[in-house]
């Protein structure tokens, strides 16, 4: 399992609600390009967003859904990866002096990925997902 962290000065509540924004996934997971759709009550457990991964004219249609949610603390998701498989991606947010720590777990979870060994997923993971903590940063701090 692969974990970054980052500290945004901003309260869960307000980091919840970006996560919580189907529709403003791809403005923050690096690699999603477009939302096609999201489903009514998302992020309830079972819900989906619907969106492409990679550049046009390459996307992949594939789609996240929702496997645990505990708001304003945890939001776990299993994102499609397709043709690498899936991963588990799991998002825990912790009150702290001045803000969040935005935690990001992410696992690779069937398919040919699950073959690649952590450590090289991390050399592609790490520099990725805090790439997309700062994203997730970046909305939360200009959400009015």
């Amino acid at each position: 399992m692969v974990e970054v962290s980052l500290h945004v000065s901003a309260s869960p509540e307000r980091v919840f609600a970006v996560l919580a924004d189907g529709w403003s996934y791809a403005g923050w997971v690096v690699g999603a390009a477009h939302i096609r759709s999201v489903d009514a009550g998302w992020p309830a457990v079972g819900t989906r967003v619907h969106h492409s991964v990679g550049a046009w004219p390459l996307q992949v249609q594939d789609e996240t859904v929702v496997l645990e949610v505990d708001p304003p603390r945890v939001l776990e998701l299993e994102a499609g990866l397709w043709p690498l498989g899936a991963a588990r991606v799991r998002f825990e947010l912790t009150e702290v002096d001045g803000g969040t720590r935005i935690s990001m777990e992410e696992q690779a979870k069937g398919g040919p990925a699950v073959l690649v060994p952590e450590v090289a997923q991390a050399l592609f993971l790490v520099p990725r997902n805090r790439e997309t903590l700062r994203r997730l940063a970046d909305l939360v701090l200009r959400k009015d």
